[in-house]
């Protein structure tokens, strides 16, 4: 399964960002999510596949959620995740 996809970040929430099917857009976007989400701004489009390496998400994860419900939402990263990362590349 691959899907092209439009990443936008948002202007209110550092490090949030939004994975959407390129061709929907933000038409399963709840209006919620919208206002607290804030001005998306366009990031990049990309052919997300199973395999594919990102940064901070899982592949599949992302192709399951905008599968499901028509969005992936990317928060910012914990503080545990951020001491694990910066142990791990030693």
């Amino acid at each position: 399964m691959s899907r092209l996809c439009q990443i936008f970040r948002s202007s209110r929430k550092e490090e949030s960002y939004l994975y959407v099917d390129k061709a929907r857009g933000f038409e399963d976007i709840p209006a919620d999510l919208m206002a607290q989400f804030g001005e998306p701004i366009p990031v990049m489009v990309l052919l997300l596949t199973p395999g594919r390496k990102l940064a901070r998400a899982n592949a599949v994860a992302v192709l399951a959620s905008i599968e499901s419900q028509g969005f992936y939402l990317q928060m910012p990263p914990t503080v545990a995740e951020l001491l694990s990362r910066d142990g791990s590349d030693g």
